[in-house]
């Protein structure tokens, strides 16, 4: 009975799996080769379409509408005033006297943030690809676990963290264990902050870790090998060799760290809710607030700041686009 059963649906998965190859047939006797191409990527681009450009289109409406329904139908056109009220400052170094000053003050904490988190993970994923790069014990149990983090998910990531920092948590046992007070480290503005920046590090620094030591593994060892006959100290070798041949990898990692960090969200969302107050409210989590979760939706307003952090984030990719072709002009030359 099983063995019929397999027959009969070894039968039905043959007829399904088979009914693509007539209309494929008759597709390649029928259309030229320069629009057969287009009958394989059809599919993926309507997918795309409806998922990517079409919400695209939708928030350039949205952000030239106001009030605070959701339906496209009953929200009148308002131009350029979400943008207007959004860059409206007296002095824009003061949050406090623009009009929204909490894009603002998130403006400013993405700023601070960017500097400080992409400035550590460049020292740290470098300093890290370097010692994964020798000879020493363990290594692959070092890269693997260096690279674990890239793994999991923000929010568990975030989770996690936030089990280790809360009052009654892990870090604070030890310390009470210690006999020392415990500690809010997740109350204060500057300590709230500084943790965010750490555990974004901790949770992304394997990945590009990762690009770095592949960079290091591309420069050829003769290289150092003559440098190792002239004897080259070792921080010379490093500023005349290692560095400038790892340029490309050292551009590659500094822009798309600064890409994930203006759009960083889950992982700070989920430890701190962008405080205490605004502390650690950054520009995508403004952006989420203002739109679904404040009591007053404001989905014109959210839908311009996200187009001003699209321009930011296209500018940026720019930046990497032409870095990598001059680089590959430079190795050319």
């Amino acid at each position: 009975m099983l063995s019929t059963a397999a027959r009969w649906f070894g039968r039905l998965y043959a007829l399904v799996m088979n009914l693509p190859e007539r209309p494929m047939r008759w597709a390649q006797g029928h259309l030229p080769d320069g629009r057969l191409g287009w009958l394989f990527v059809g599919p993926n681009l309507a997918i795309f379409g409806v998922f990517t450009f079409l919400p695209i289109v939708i928030d350039f409406y949205y952000a030239g509408t106001g009030g605070t329904n959701l339906l496209p139908t009953e929200r009148p056109w308002v131009g350029t005033e979400n943008f207007s009220s959004l860059l409206a400052c007296k002095d824009y170094f003061d949050p406090n006297s623009c009009v929204r000053d909490q894009f603002w003050y998130a403006i400013w904490n993405t700023s601070k943030f960017v500097v400080l988190q992409v400035a550590l993970m460049l020292v740290f994923s470098l300093t890290t690809a370097l010692v994964l790069n020798r000879k020493i014990i363990g290594r692959g149990f070092f890269r693997a676990a260096f690279f674990y983090p890239v793994l999991l998910s923000p929010v568990v990531v975030a989770l996690i963290w936030k089990w280790v920092l809360q009052r009654d948590g892990v870090l604070n046992a030890a310390l009470v264990g210690g006999g020392m007070q415990p500690v809010e480290w997740l109350l204060g503005a500057r300590s709230a902050f500084g943790w965010t920046v750490f555990v974004s590090i901790w949770a992304h620094m394997g990945f590009y870790t990762l690009i770095l030591l592949a960079g290091l593994q591309a420069i050829p060892a003769d290289i150092y090998e003559a440098a190792s006959m002239d004897a080259a100290p070792p921080w010379r070798v490093f500023r005349r060799i290692t560095l400038p041949l790892l340029m490309p990898s050292v551009l590659v990692v500094f822009v798309l760290g600064l890409i994930r960090a203006v759009q960083i969200f889950d992982e700070v969302y989920v430890l701190t809710g962008g405080g205490p107050g605004s502390a650690t409210t950054y520009l995508v989590e403004f952006i989420y607030n203002t739109g679904f979760s404040s009591q007053v939706r404001q989905y014109g307003l959210a839908a311009a700041a996200s187009l001003l952090l699209a321009g930011v984030l296209l500018v940026l990719t720019l930046v990497q686009l032409r870095g990598m072709r001059g680089t590959k002009g430079d190795s050319r030359g």
